[in-house]
């Protein structure tokens, strides 16, 4: 069930172009991007308010030779209408109808930020289905003080990112102005961010608004801040046998200095080196939340790593 036509959201790097795909699930059908290419297929996972053509510049670096297929999340972009219930076994559920839907046994999962998470879910419990997992600046979890309220987390993490759902923009130009004010984003614009950013665009002028879910985003974070199946997916995959990497950005969301990870809590975490987890964790330098996906030399780590679990 595939739509060969395609939409040039590339940029002058490469020649690839995106192709969309639509994949039974459950309660209709997921919309996936696919960067056609020969040999194993690579699937990517996004973050919360994302969808699939975040993954545009991973495409570009992984070259012709990479098959790469990104679908939008169940409640996410042209993935907005399928139903609950959410949360991150749906997105395992989906993952593994896509594998299906495929015909692979088993693919290298890359997630960055909640999308680490469903990756890190997916690998624990369908190890063998999944051949190595990259997470990209999340995956990894740590449990909230005991007493913490949920919902005050939520708020204090993606409260931001949960209000934007709400908001009303006058035309897409409004809408792109809004991100290119991101102190994280705004020097890494390019003509793939503008891509992602008009597929998250639904209604009509003047009100424009997110295509994300509410209630989708609200299942999806609360289990990456307190389901403990969750926060200990991926060495739960690790100890499976699935080889995990953890490749944590150094600065953060807002391009501060620190990021969501460090050195110190992951090796409180047992995460360290020498730790003997099974997860490999390395730095990505200079990377804040947002340019792990997009700055040359960060795509590149992530393509290393990808390439290294492909070939094992």
């Amino acid at each position: 069930m595939t739509d060969p036509t395609t939409d040039p959201a590339t940029t002058g790097r490469t020649a690839r172009t995106a192709q969309e795909t639509a994949v039974p699930v459950r309660g209709g059908e997921l919309a996936v991007s696919r960067w056609p290419g020969a040999g194993r297929p690579v699937i990517a996972l996004h973050g919360i308010t994302a969808n699939g053509r975040s993954f545009a510049s991973l495409a570009a670096a992984l070259g012709e030779e990479t098959p790469l297929y990104a679908p939008d999340l169940r409640g996410r972009a042209r993935s907005a209408a399928l139903p609950g219930p959410y949360g991150l076994a749906a997105h395992t559920e989906d993952v593994i109808a896509l594998l299906d839907h495929l015909g692979e046994e088993r693919v290298v999962l890359v997630g960055h930020s909640m999308g680490a998470f469903a990756a890190a879910l997916t690998a624990a419990r369908h190890p063998d289905r999944i051949a190595g997992a990259v997470l990209v600046d999340g995956g990894v979890g740590f449990p909230a003080p005991a007493g913490t309220d949920v919902d005050e987390l939520l708020e204090a993490v993606i409260g931001p990112a949960m209000r934007r759902l709400s908001m009303t923009f006058p035309d897409r130009e409004a809408y792109r102005a809004f991100f290119r004010e991101h102190p994280a984003l705004a020097p890494h614009w390019n003509d793939d961010v503008r891509a992602h950013i008009d597929r998250d665009l639904v209604g009509r002028e003047p009100e424009l608004r997110s295509s994300c879910v509410l209630e989708a985003v609200r299942a999806d974070g609360a289990d990456v801040l307190a389901d403990p199946e969750t926060l200990d997916a991926a060495r739960t995959a690790a100890s499976a046998g699935v080889p995990v990497t953890l490749l944590w950005a150094e600065r953060g969301m807002l391009d501060e200095p620190r990021g969501l990870y460090d050195e110190g809590r992951l090796a409180a975490a047992g995460l360290g080196p020498g730790a003997g987890s099974g997860v490999t964790v390395r730095c990505v330098p200079g990377a804040n939340h947002y340019s792990v996906l997009l700055a040359p030399g960060a795509t590149a780590a992530i393509r290393t790593a990808l390439e290294a679990l492909r070939a094992a």
